[in-house]
């Protein structure tokens, strides 16, 4: 069994990313199911200290990202990696269509209000790559997003001007203390296929698929290519990509618990300077009023 190097799967505009010649399924990093949920209780013990530390320096936070196609393992994979994080300093935000109100703001108004605070974890399953991602693949929608025609008659410019703009959030995120992670699960059309079908005989997931759904996958040669100009149109050293292979979802889940904790524990964090005797007076006050 190889050696897990996490920077295979990290693209930070050094090199460019092509869907067809990054793989959906590598080697795996464990040797049984025992083997796999030992390495991941481990990976959650150390991210939960590393995130206990960040939570008491109070200066770094984490914004972590999940794109995907349909099935790619993105509620498994939160539900997995981040099972032993402090739930009270971790909190996750999913998106969907925007609603009116959301289309009444910027594309990153809604995104924006469910930033974590300083300490705290932020997941967002679905992300605001959905603004070049979704809407590239059916760039027809853009007519009820409220945006003035003057900046959606130029396409190409309308994409390029929104990975800058991302970009630039993205960096300012960085700039903050906010280290900004981004995973996209990069799944084969045809495993995402057999996944769909077990969906449709499971009784209590078939709710989740409807046509829309499979017109969807129709696009699938469309999306591959958005998520390529996406991903190469943001990728930078401050907010790398992690492109994931996500046929195997035990070995999905092992690599992304290995980048999250790696990352936390790359934090220049400490827990504040330890009072002696201010904790002596609090004893103290604690057994007198406990006498």
């Amino acid at each position: 069994m190889k050696k897990l190097n996490t920077g295979t799967f990290r693209f930070d505009g050094k090199k460019p990313y092509s869907a067809s010649e990054t793989p959906t399924l590598v080697d795996p990093f464990y040797t049984d199911e025992a083997d796999r949920a030992r390495q991941l209780d481990l990976l959650s013990d150390r991210m939960d200290q590393a995130q206990n530390q960040m939570h008491a320096h109070e200066k770094y936070g984490l914004v972590v990202l999940f794109q995907a196609m349909d099935a790619g393992g993105k509620d498994s994979s939160i539900r997995h990696v981040f099972k032993g994080v402090n739930p009270s300093r971790f909190q996750i935000a999913s998106f969907k269509k925007p609603g009116k109100e959301d289309l009444a703001h910027d594309f990153m108004w809604r995104f924006w209000k469910k930033l974590p605070e300083r300490g705290t974890i932020g997941i967002f399953n679905r992300t605001y790559y959905e603004e070049v991602l979704a809407l590239k693949v059916h760039p027809e929608r853009l007519e009820d997003s409220n945006v003035p025609e003057e900046f959606i008659d130029n396409l190409p410019r309308l994409w390029k001007q929104r990975y800058t703009d991302i970009a630039n959030f993205e960096d300012y995120l960085h700039r903050n203390g906010f280290r900004v992670v981004k995973f996209y699960l990069h799944v084969s059309k045809k495993e995402q296929g057999q996944r769909l079908i077990a969906r449709l005989k499971d009784d209590e997931k078939q709710w989740k698929l409807s046509d829309n759904d499979l017109i969807e996958r129709e696009e699938w040669a469309d999306y591959m290519s958005a998520y390529e100009d996406a991903i190469n149109g943001t990728a930078s050293k401050s907010a790398p990509w992690y492109v994931i292979p996500s046929d195997d979802r035990a070995n999905q889940q092992l690599i992304i618990a290995h980048i999250m904790t790696e990352i936390l524990e790359s934090l220049p964090v400490i827990f504040p300077e330890k009072d002696t005797k201010e904790a002596q007076r609090l004893i103290k006050k604690i057994e007198k009023q406990d006498a």
